[in-house]
């Protein structure tokens, strides 16, 4: 009897600690299960943020935006390599026939797109979006070793470039000057700097027949460091990275001379000369994956790349307010 009892007994402790490791167990795996569950989830984000896109993406415009969009192209690359992103700078009237013609998903231009493309644009049934990144400040330059040049009044630019049947010298500007003839280095006609420059400085006039123009940049920069008589203007980007070879002519608009500086440029002090840069998309590009990671990832990486070329950011509200519009678009 004493040894039922207590085999009874023993049963009833073994079913009780059976009971308790099952619950145990059961409770062990849900936890476990509970952790793979969040496992999972962040490595989904994980993956999500970590997307590797494929696709190209077409660039053309303005040789004053292209060291910006070169930069952002660049960085976009390394974490994106197998989106191809092909950038030219045939100019800002250029970029924006290539868009026209729909052959292009950005336009790149250093200045507001006119009436007449916007025309065009309407005309082939094209809706695009403007995009500010950065400001930048047309830098008049001269030879190094010009040290006769101390400043230029925004009359005297327009006396040495507008077009008047004369061979120009320097003295015809100051009569102290040297009696040495001019010589000319100018952004060709279709670039957004040409036309700036021609807005506020010539006035529409016609710029003198002696000048060399070209699209590309660096030509000027060449032209106007192998000339002591030269003097040519193009975006702060190429003074800036061609300090040690060009002198920059401070610029009098009415208020004194000013030299520009990305102080100067971001205040509006530089004028009439400081200008904000654009680039352009085409709004149904924007419904691809890697064009709306490109220009999103542009937005957020322009205010670093923008002045590690030589230009001036925009505010942080700026930047903010264009990625809102981007997520409008999308």
């Amino acid at each position: 009897m004493k040894s039922f009892k207590y085999l009874a007994l023993s049963t009833m402790i073994g079913a009780v600690l059976a009971f308790t490791a099952a619950c145990g167990a059961t409770e062990e795996e849900g936890t476990t299960s509970s952790s793979q569950t969040a496992g999972n989830n962040t490595e989904q984000q994980a993956s999500d943020e970590d997307k590797q896109l494929q696709g190209e993406i077409n660039i053309d415009g303005s040789s004053t935006v292209y060291p910006i969009m070169e930069a952002i192209v660049e960085e976009f690359g390394m974490t994106q390599p197998g989106v191809k992103v092909s950038v030219a700078s045939s100019g800002t009237g250029g970029g924006f026939k290539a868009f026209i013609a729909g052959s292009t998903d950005f336009s790149n231009a250093s200045r507001p797109i006119k009436d007449e493309e916007k025309a065009q644009l309407e005309e082939v049934g094209l809706d695009y979006t403007e995009f500010k990144l950065a400001n930048d400040g047309l830098s008049v330059v001269i030879h190094k070793d010009n040290d006769w040049v101390d400043y230029l009044t925004v009359e005297e630019l327009k006396q040495i470039w507008v077009e008047d049947g004369n061979a120009k010298k320097w003295s015809d500007i100051r009569a102290d000057w040297p009696d040495e003839e001019i010589k000319f280095y100018s952004p060709g006609t279709d670039s957004g700097t040409f036309d700036y420059f021609n807005e506020v400085i010539l006035e529409d006039a016609q710029i003198v027949e002696s000048a060399t123009l070209s699209e590309d940049d660096n030509v000027l920069v060449q032209g106007v460091t192998g000339d002591v008589n030269a003097i040519g203007y193009f975006g702060y980007a190429y003074y800036a990275e061609n300090k040690d070879k060009l002198k920059v002519v401070p610029i009098d608009g009415g208020n004194g001379a000013v030299e520009p500086t990305n102080e100067t440029v971001e205040s509006g002090e530089y004028a009439p000369l400081s200008r904000p840069l654009f680039t352009y998309v085409k709004n149904e590009s924007v419904k691809n994956e890697e064009v709306y990671e490109f220009l999103k990832y542009t937005l957020e990486n322009a205010a670093v790349l923008s002045e590690d070329v030589g230009y001036v950011r925009l505010t942080d509200e700026e930047y903010e307010e264009a990625l809102k519009v981007l997520e409008g678009l999308k």
